[in-house]
């Protein structure tokens, strides 16, 4: 066997030439986070006795260890002068007391520090041949039996084959800091799935894409019409039309997509989709004259929900008929002292006699006293009620409106982040314990989160889905909301008229015209309810809604970071999220000697910035879109305060689940609410601007709406509704099975 003792690792950060290198060995080891994407750790410099800290893009080198680093110095504000490794090379220790160091650092398991000592005491610098090559020699060192003598052998392996994974990736052109993740999944077959089966690594390892396996293999020589190749890309492309909210589609677009991502033929991709629906690793589905095509996952969550849904529906008992059903209502209204109009009095009768049922509606037509009244009967009759929003923010509403607990409906499922992937121990096998479940914002549940709740629905259960079907779609895949209404096999009411405010609310009455295709009444008053701003660009647009932020809310009473919310149509451009979040951050947070900062490749984050989470972390329970504050920053990381009383720390290798908040897009915003919406419509929005975005974004506010920018803008939102069609299903589904 090779001795892979001195055998170096190389891992490169970025192209651009080492301004200063730097040699020693690894005292101790402060941090490295679980992806291998981030270390901090602790250097005695060759040929003296201080100590350096150092981080490195990548996992922490281990005690002992001899490494060169390249990199620059940086003086951090709290942690003072720090070295900030771009690359690294490490070799395994060779003198005896290094590998000491390193056999007591608890990198071996099995052996700590007085183990150590009597190892080398033994062995020498052979200590670690001896571990890797003839381990069984270890049992002549006391306290080491057979048992240990192989455990500690393993561990050692473990480390081994680590670098060697390091080692082959680099020598591929591909970043070893991918080396800790596909370890941690594969383990002594990383290098055989690296070698044969590249592909699967943008299956099932984060952060590695088609790309990354593409590159992977084309080092390996893999033919650019290699079957698996072209699966792969074909399983990419519908990631992305996944991504652009579709379920499925036709083969043709398919194809060609395809076969453009990978520049072979249309027919060869054409060829692999046939195989892999006959091997059944992609689905299909006939409409008239198209051949749809689906992800596995996708067909069966549609496949699921359109049963559920209508099985639900027709094994539920009624808790009242229509004749007194009516009457429970009548009397709810006499308790209460509350008038219902038809609508509204028909769906809390609905909800008593059916087992699904949709109540939809826009702002100010009375959804919240209808649940409310739903509630109330369903209760009095006995039924436990469990209500859930697909938002933190959104379930916080429902409660403040209900009275009553709400939770999302991740939490009511019971989430759990398991191996990197999710899990809800609420289904099929644990379902709910509950007589009835109301979800609020149905609009923004996709069809995959849709799927896992009904999944945990129990039979008998009653369910009732609340939204606004005129707002945007759910950012994943689907649209379920408006194809259970569009198939007509689920009782549903729609409510049109306004009650709020007795119908002055300009926001709600703009809000319907806009839905009606009309141009909202607004003024260009900073203390009127419902404004527009029109500016002549992009950049004067910007720079008002900084000094609205800034100087003239702040002036009316109205906090720029808990009353105000900016919100823009798309993230690039001069009116983007990203750019106006860097202007207010610079406006309302600027840089300041006391005041610690990270900077990053994209972001740069300061103590006391608004910031949003940008994915579901199921292991810190803190989901997509749920906004709070930072307060701790330092060189390990930061803490985020969300809402009253969680706080959540993050390493810097998980800074990429943050971005600032004091600007969102109206995707991000749905299911909240705030007193002051702000947002620019401008010509370079063009390809956004649409009804249902502009509509979505003036019913997030409770007391004011300021729009800016510009007349023509403004009327291309309002003027288009011509949504984007999503490939999807679910309505026909339940229409040909009801």
């Amino acid at each position: 066997m090779p001795d892979k003792r001195n055998e170096q690792t190389i891992l490169g950060f970025g192209d651009e030439p080492a301004p200063e290198e730097l040699e020693g060995s690894v005292d101790s080891v402060v941090f490295t986070n679980d992806e291998g994407s981030f270390s901090v750790f602790r250097l005695r410099p060759a040929g003296g006795n201080s100590r350096v800290s150092v981080t490195a893009p990548c996992a922490a080198p281990l005690v002992g260890q001899q490494v060169r680093l390249a990199g620059t110095w940086v003086n951090h504000p709290r942690f003072g002068q720090q070295f900030k490794a771009r690359s690294l090379r490490v070799e395994a220790p060779s003198s005896a007391k290094g590998i000491e160091r390193f056999l007591a650092s608890g990198a071996v398991e099995g052996i700590g520090p007085a183990m150590a000592a009597r190892i080398v005491k033994k062995f020498g610098t052979d200590a670690l041949r001896i571990i890797e090559e003839q381990p069984h020699q270890l049992q002549e060192v006391a306290g080491i039996g057979r048992k240990t003598a192989e455990k500690i052998a393993a561990s050692y392996r473990a480390q081994t084959e680590l670098r060697e994974i390091m080692v082959w990736l680099e020598g591929h052109g591909i970043s070893g800091t991918f080396a800790a993740r596909i370890f941690k999944a594969y383990s002594s077959f990383s290098l055989d799935v690296l070698q044969h089966h590249p592909y699967q690594l943008a299956r099932e390892i984060e952060g590695i894409g088609f790309q990354t396996a593409d590159a992977i293999a084309a080092s390996l020589g893999v033919a650019g019409d290699d079957t698996e190749r072209v699966a792969a890309g074909i399983d990419y492309a519908l990631q992305q039309i996944a991504t652009n909210g579709h379920c499925c589609i036709p083969e043709g677009p398919l194809a060609e997509k395809a076969a453009k991502l990978l520049g072979v033929p249309a027919a060869r991709v054409r060829d692999v989709i046939q195989a892999q629906l006959a091997a059944k690793r992609l689905a299909v589905e006939y409409e008239g004259a198209d051949m749809l095509i689906y992800p596995s996952q996708l067909y069966r969550a549609e496949c699921a929900v359109a049963e559920k849904l209508l099985d639900l529906q027709k094994n539920a008992h009624a808790v009242a008929g229509a004749d007194r059903g009516a009457a429970l209502v009548a009397k709810w209204e006499r308790k209460t002292g509350l008038s219902l109009a038809p609508a509204q009095r028909d769906a809390v009768a609905s909800v008593l006699e059916h087992g699904v049922f949709v109540l939809t509606g826009g702002p100010g037509t009375g959804k919240t006293t209808v649940v409310r009244a739903m509630l109330d009967l369903l209760e009095e009759k006995g039924l436990s009620i469990l209500l859930g929003a697909p938002t933190g923010r959104a379930a916080k509403r429902l409660a403040e409106a209900t009275g009553r607990k709400a939770v999302t409906v991740h939490r009511m499922l019971e989430a759990q982040g398991i191996r990197g992937t999710v899990q809800f121990l609420r289904s099929e096998d644990e379902p709910l314990e509950t007589d009835a479940v109301i979800l609020d914002e149905v609009s923004m549940m996709d069809i995959m989160l849709m799927a896992h709740f009904l999944a945990a629905v129990p039979m008998g259960c009653r369910v009732v889905f609340v939204g606004d079907v005129d707002q945007l779609p759910a950012v994943g895949p689907g649209a379920v909301l408006k194809d259970i209404l569009r198939s007509k096999a689920v009782p549903s009411v729609r409510l049109t008229e306004v009650f709020r405010q007795q119908g002055e609310s300009s926001i709600v009455m703009n809000a319907h015209a806009i839905n009606a295709g009309r141009e909202p009444v607004a003024v260009r008053d900073v203390g009127a309810e419902f404004q527009f701003w029109e500016l002549p660009d992009a950049a004067t647009t910007a720079e008002k809604i900084v000094s609205l932020c800034a100087n003239f809310l702040p002036q009316k009473g109205f906090s720029p970071l808990s009353d105000v919310q900016v919100l823009a149509p798309m993230h690039r451009q001069e009116c983007g999220v990203d750019n106006l979040n860097r202007l207010l951050q610079e406006a309302l947070n600027p840089k300041s000697q006391a005041k610690p900062e990270y900077v990053g490749a994209s972001h740069t984050f300061r103590l006391g910035d608004k910031v949003m989470q940008t994915k579901n972390n199921y292991t810190k329970q803190v989901f997509n879109g749920d906004i709070g504050f930072i307060t701790a920053l330092d060189a390990s990381g930061l803490s985020v305060r969300f809402g009253e009383g969680l706080v959540v720390g993050y390493e810097r290798g998980e800074l990429g689940e943050l971005q600032l908040a004091y600007a969102m897009s109206v995707h991000k915003s749905q299911g909240s609410e705030y007193p002051v919406i702000v947002l620019p419509l401008v010509a370079g929005h063009r390809i956004m601007l649409q009804r249902n975005l502009l509509y979505t974004a003036v019913t997030r506010a409770r007391e004011k709406v300021i729009l800016l920018g510009s007349r023509a803008a403004l009327r291309t939102a309002v003027e288009n509704d011509r949504t984007k069609r999503r490939y999807t299903l679910l309505a026909e589904r339940l229409a040909r099975r009801k």
